[in-house]
């Protein structure tokens, strides 16, 4: 069949044959070469009729959107190149187009074509009755391939390709990033308090989205106020604007110049992020990240700052016995404990709020959650509440208002 030979020829676009949903429709038109021209279908045919269906069904069920989906997400060397530099080969633009012609023409096939195809008499010249269901998939027809692939490639600095394409926020696991499919939904308009301190990390984050210096940031101090959920809702605020975040646990630290190196030529923005970060003093990853910071493991890459969290300032604790001896020593510690924290170019600080700002924490809260209860009730609630935890924080807050709506109810 014609479309099977012109499906082989993919030059761009061959990860297409690999993936289950293509590959299983063009293996259903192969199945069509061979039968018999009488109009029967055959349970070999229909075997392969319902494993496409059944695949495309998981995926929507609309044959056309899912290839357009996975062009538009394939990382290919096209699309690599093109990223870095817009300049491309008359002969591989000539062949992109030729591809993206060939793909739209099968993915557009509609179930009625295949049906029949399948139940085409040849000597008689008439179709079939089936006894069999089929069933029908949609496919979009109006979709112009070529148009979507090159808008798509002319705004790739916000998309990017690949797997992130598909997802913005992502762990390591086994030395391999791999996408986090249901990230924390939190929402930078839904946090209340602290707006210069979250402001200065937008600004730092703007900053490296518009292509200018941005800073390796530490955010630091009390648990519970919001310093991971800061960087959670930048990263859900900006994925549209071509922001993507790595989170890794401080055991993960040396992986970090090869994420570095893998990303370099990425058209996004990348936050490498670490969360709760502490050491002790003589942890082998102190010396790693600090190595990282300054540069000397892996050059500095424009897309990519590291974004990190701690509840101490020097992120290094400091035990007794780091006191003994003499002075200078006792400097020399000092100054080195301190030397890693600066080597973030922002600082910003998150302390527990005081009973005026935790009480407006906890009125914005109650809002958007659409507690119900007068605001003399709510305070004195509220101030009962941390007594009984570890004092005021917008997590303390979240809490309560959590709790208050069971008993609402």
């Amino acid at each position: 069949m014609n479309l099977i030979i012109k499906a082989s020829s993919l030059v761009i676009f061959r990860d297409l044959l690999k993936d289950k949903v293509f590959s299983l429709f063009i293996k259903l038109l192969d199945s069509i070469e061979y039968s018999n021209e009488d109009g029967i279908i055959r349970e070999f045919q229909m075997k392969r009729y319902s494993k496409f269906v059944n695949a495309l069904y998981k995926n929507g069920g609309n044959f056309t959107e899912y290839v357009l989906n996975f062009i538009l997400e394939d990382e290919n060397f096209y699309i690599v190149n093109y990223s870095q530099n817009r300049n491309t080969d008359k002969n591989i633009e000539e062949c992109l187009k030729n591809e993206l012609s060939i793909i739209q023409e099968i993915s557009t096939m509609s179930p009625q074509k295949i049906k029949d195809m399948l139940t085409y008499n040849h000597e008689t010249g008439e179709y079939v009755q089936t006894p069999y269901f089929l069933p029908a998939w949609s496919v979009s027809e109006d979709i112009d391939f070529y148009a979507e692939y090159t808008k798509r490639a002319a705004d790739i600095e916000s998309y990017g390709y690949g797997i992130y394409a598909k997802y913005y926020m992502f762990i390591i696991r086994n030395g391999a990033v791999v996408p986090v499919k249901n990230p924390d939904s939190i929402k930078l308009e839904n946090m209340i308090g602290y707006e210069l301190e979250r402001k200065a990390v937008i600004d730092n984050t703007e900053a490296l989205l518009s292509g200018k210096p941005a800073s390796n940031v530490l955010l630091y101090g009390d648990a519970g106020t919001g310093k991971s959920s800061t960087v959670k809702a930048i990263a859900n605020a900006y994925k549209d604007k071509g922001l993507r975040i790595i989170e890794i646990s401080k055991k993960q630290l040396r992986e970090i110049p090869f994420i570095m190196d893998s990303l370099s030529i990425n058209p996004l923005k990348f936050i490498i992020f670490i969360d709760d970060l502490s050491f002790a003093k003589d942890d082998d990853e102190f010396g790693e990240l600090k190595a990282i910071l300054e540069g000397s493991v892996s050059a500095r890459t424009s897309n990519i700052v590291i974004y990190a969290t701690s509840n101490r300032r020097h992120l290094v604790k400091e035990t007794f016995s780091d006191r003994d001896g003499d002075d200078i020593h006792h400097n020399d510690t000092v100054q080195e404990l301190i030397s890693l924290s600066e080597r973030f170019g922002l600082t910003v600080n998150f302390s527990k709020p005081d009973k005026k700002n935790f009480i407006d924490i906890v009125t914005g809260l109650a809002e958007q959650y659409g507690l119900n209860v007068p605001h003399d009730e709510l305070v004195r609630e509220a101030e009962k509440f941390v007594l009984r935890k570890s004092g005021r924080s917008p997590r303390a807050a979240k809490h309560f208002i959590e709790y208050m709506k069971t008993k609402e109810n």
